[in-house]
């Protein structure tokens, strides 16, 4: 099921991340404990009444100049307008309608994209209500009031951006064929990548829209199967400003990741693994995605017999919060273990639904717990009762303990690392989550 994406956009100091902070409560998407990852929130997972869905903030710099303002809200709405299902435009009841805004207005009126117009900072409904009404001069319909630090009218405004959402997007069901995202930084050979698998399949490339403009969606058939590639390439943005280009290219990885079930993040050889690569890769291990980590270039590389070592062990070290992840060497522009890339697409795709029996499981965990006891804490120890599996893409297992506080982190990885022993999970995280029971309960 792919979630739908809400962007919020509007000027600086209107309260972006205010509204996006108050509305990702504490269900932000950064994890805090996992290195490399994002410092600066631009997405969260949100959830409203029976809703979910993914929250960006296309914000970012705060310019100087009027004009700067105007071009960068500009870009960022066009960001909004490629990526989004409903964009949220935000505007400032205090400021009063001004020039960037109605410009703004223009291009998200002309996307026919939904738009709920939002007016910021109303802390006393009756009597800045002639203030509001002033919006409807944009041309883009009902301004919804609301304060975003006094948290009031927020529940009307989710609902209006609730209500936009495609009922067949939110039920899609599960289709069978298995979406691929390429993922990485602009110009490490994605859509080379994809040409030369469409090349060597020879298969009628069928445009299925994707979220966004320029992230094509390719059926491609191997051996008999059919994958659809998610290619995240055609960055055409002319932008001066690297950090805008970045967090642009991160929203739209954001908006691919969602819709796979595997992602093939790609590296370039002759730069080795970066801080970027590291921050694409944490978006697809927060949300539970299959993971193939694919070195481009490689033929391109001067070669000795420790250089494959050297790199393997370079890459691992940056990305050690994901050590279940595939690493493949290949090459795009020579087709060098494009063969290899599908087999390992298939394995992950196997071990993302594989279950476990309860049973089965529980062995493990006997086995586990009496050569490396439960932790305990002043006299108490932890007890594990038992444990289940309760889904799949990601496999998630439940385990019933006496004391959460006495379930270390560690504790966790080491069960984690018996369930991999025993069956493998190859490029898929699997998470965990720790319930308790008391004794009286059993």
């Amino acid at each position: 099921m792919s979630k739908p994406i809400v962007a919020i956009v509007g000027r600086p100091n209107v309260g972006k991340s205010t509204l996006f902070n108050v509305l990702a409560g504490d269900n932000i998407s950064i994890v805090k404990d996992t290195p490399g990852v994002t410092r600066d929130r631009i997405y969260a997972d949100v959830e409203w009444l029976n809703h979910k869905f993914t929250l960006v903030d296309t914000g970012g710099i705060e310019p100087e100049s009027k004009d700067i303002i105007l071009s960068q809200m500009r870009d960022q709405a066009q960001i909004a307008i490629d990526t989004a299902n409903v964009i949220i435009f935000i505007t400032d009841v205090r400021q009063g309608l001004v020039d960037a805004d109605a410009k703004v207005a223009d291009m998200l009126r002309r996307s026919r994209k939904p738009v709920v117009l939002v007016v910021n900072k109303v802390d006393n409904f009756d009597r800045q209500m002639m203030d509001v009404y002033e919006f409807y001069n944009l041309g883009i319909g009902e301004p919804h009031a609301i304060s975003a630090s006094g948290k009031l009218g927020i529940g009307d405004m989710l609902d209006e951006v609730t209500g936009y959402f495609d009922p067949e997007m939110e039920n899609e069901e599960e289709s069978e064929i298995p979406r691929i995202a390429i993922v990485g930084k602009p110009n490490v050979g994605k859509s080379s990548l994809v040409n030369k698998l469409l090349g060597s399949n020879r298969v009628i490339v069928s445009d299925i829209a994707g979220t966004t403009r320029d992230a094509i969606d390719t059926t491609i058939m191997h051996n008999g199967n059919e994958y659809i590639f998610i290619d995240t390439a055609g960055l055409r943005k002319k932008n001066k400003i690297k950090e805008e280009l970045e967090r642009y290219s991160i929203i739209r990885t954001v908006s691919a990741v969602e819709r796979a079930d595997v992602v093939v993040l790609l590296i370039d050889a002759t730069e080795g693994v970066t801080e970027q690569d590291a921050k694409i890769a944490g978006i697809a291990h927060e949300r539970g995605k299959g993971m193939i980590i694919a070195v481009n270039k490689w033929d391109a590389l001067e070669k000795d017999d420790k250089t494959i070592y050297r790199f393997t062990e370079k890459v691992r070290n940056t990305l050690a919060y994901m050590p279940y992840a595939e690493l493949l060497f290949i090459s795009a522009k020579t087709g060098q273990r494009l063969p290899k890339l599908f087999e390992t697409i298939d394995m992950v795709l196997q071990y993302q639904n594989l279950r476990v029996q309860t049973g089965v499981l529980n062995e493990i965990l006997t086995e586990a717990m009496a050569m490396q006891q439960p932790p305990s804490d002043r006299g108490k120890r932890l007890k594990i009762y038992y444990m289940t599996q309760v889904s799949v893409k990601p496999p998630t297992f439940v385990i019933f303990v006496n004391d959460k506080e006495l379930m270390h982190f560690s504790y966790v990885r080491y069960l984690e690392n018996k369930i991999r022993e025993s069956f493998g999970f190859r490029g898929t995280p699997l998470k965990f989550i720790i319930r308790e029971r008391k004794e009286k309960e059993q």
